[in-house]
């Protein structure tokens, strides 16, 4: 396990079909995290949590993650990952809604695309 409670899986390509591949120019090999599982029991709380309240902060992310076993980093992701989920079926919800009346929506750089980029999803393992 390495710091920061985060499993990283051997070099890429190391006793594999391919080549190592080199992290940036100073390393050996590139090290890739493990995609976190959850547990059905896990992700079926996570979501009604997320029902209630779609930003999880402070000592209920701390009490949240204790109770289902997981780090507060996995739960801060998750709540991360399932916002940008959220967006996106909103942004098509009203796609197709505007499409049913035969308005087209132009392409557009609102706050809610910036958002989408500022919170890129990321995978975390214990």
């Amino acid at each position: 396990m390495s710091p920061g409670g985060l499993e990283l899986s051997h070099c890429v390509g190391a006793n594999s079909l391919g080549p190592a591949v080199p992290w940036r120019s100073g390393g050996p090999c590139k090290m890739k995290r493990v995609r976190t599982v959850f547990k059905p029991e896990q992700l079926e709380r996570l979501e009604q949590e997320f029902l209630k309240q779609q930003y999880m902060v402070g000592t209920e992310r701390v009490d949240l993650a204790a109770t289902l076993h997981l780090t507060e980093t996995q739960v801060k992701v998750w709540f991360q990952n399932r916002r940008i989920k959220w967006r996106k079926q909103s942004m098509e919800q009203k796609a197709a809604k505007l499409s049913q009346f035969g308005v087209i929506q132009p392409a557009s750089t609102d706050s809610t695309d910036i958002k989408d980029h500022e919170e890129d999803t990321v995978d975390v393992e214990l």
